[in-house]
């Protein structure tokens, strides 16, 4: 099970940048599992677990995201793993 999650909100210009097939993609690299989705109110949410110091990384990129976004801030909030994701998926927007 990993030993590490978090939850993440992502704001500024973060839809229709590409961000959340870049999460995916910076997810697969740092060997994170979890889910990231668009919402209604125009940021990104993730959840990512782990191991802490691949956490870190991914957190780390999320404050800047792919070209052609502007991150203003990231909430992020350590939960508990839940251990049941095999993969870091899209989940469907709002």
């Amino acid at each position: 099970m990993p030993s590490e999650a978090v939850e993440c909100q992502i704001f500024g210009i973060v839809q229709g940048v590409g961000f959340r097939y870049s999460a995916q993609a910076q997810a697969g690299r740092f060997g994170l599992v979890g889910w990231v989705k668009n919402c209604a109110d125009g940021s990104v949410e993730l959840y990512a677990e782990g191991e802490p110091a691949q956490l870190q990384q991914f957190v780390q990129w999320l404050h800047k995201g792919p070209p052609g976004a502007r991150v203003e801030r990231v909430h992020v909030r350590k939960v508990m793993p839940q251990g049941s994701f095999r993969r870091f998926a899209i989940e469907r927007d709002f």
